[in-house]
């Protein structure tokens, strides 16, 4: 399975069985995450058999049930930390498709269990992915059309409407799909994030999937919209 294959597998997935995560999934999972606190500067742990978080009236409104084991997005308490999260996390949500696992982003509904996981004085948890084996692959999420998201047109290069593609496959907070991409006149292309609970945080998540549907050898970042 490659990335896109992984893309276009991946749905939510809130119940889960109780399989636990072990032996060779486990470790290629933690060493994943290892690589990516290390690119990133954030501080993603891994935690496992622990029911307590998803326990409570929000995560059964949330339609949880049996998850045991989630990632902590964890970094400093920077405002740029946020679309870290949303890029780096997704990196991991992949990662975890890839071994057969699956997965969510949960940001409210859940509760912080501090003796979970180890932050330093100046981190904090900016949410969680619920992680496991499911009961089910989950269901593809409705989705907005290339225009309503990008100025896609006819005349665009290929990669570009690939890149869009993939960006609208990514999970966004509510289903909101509040980004924007822009292909400039020099190929460039500009990622900008609607008004919104946790938008920046999607951000980063559709701009990861944008790049592996667009191919990062085809395309620079305006890093200066």
């Amino acid at each position: 399975m490659n990335l896109l294959d992984a893309i276009q597998t991946r749905h939510s997935v809130r119940s889960y069985t109780d399989q636990k995560i072990e032996g060779t999934v486990k470790d290629e999972l933690s060493s994943f995450l290892q690589e990516c606190n290390q690119a990133s500067g954030l501080h993603m742990q891994l935690v496992l058999n622990e029911p307590k978080a998803f326990s409570s009236f929000m995560a059964r409104f949330g339609k949880f049930s049996g998850v045991s084991s989630y990632i902590a997005i964890a970094g400093k308490k920077d405002n740029s930390a946020e679309e870290l999260c949303g890029y780096y996390g997704e990196k991991v949500v992949l990662k975890a498709q890839h071994l057969g696992l699956n997965t969510c982003w949960a940001a409210m509904t859940y509760n912080k269990i501090k003796t979970a996981y180890k932050l330093e004085k100046d981190e904090k948890i900016y949410m969680v992915i619920a992680i496991g084996y499911g009961k089910h692959q989950g269901t593809p999420h409705k989705s907005k059309s290339a225009q309503d998201v990008s100025n896609l047109s006819d005349a665009s290069p290929e990669w570009f409407r690939n890149g869009v593609e993939a960006a609208l496959l990514a999970p966004t907070a509510m289903n909101q799909q509040k980004f924007y991409f822009t292909l400039n006149e020099d190929q460039t292309v500009s990622a900008k994030s609607g008004i919104g609970f946790y938008s920046k945080t999607d951000l980063g998540i559709v701009k990861y999937h944008f790049e592996i549907g667009a191919g990062t050898e085809n395309f620079q970042w305006r890093t200066d919209s």
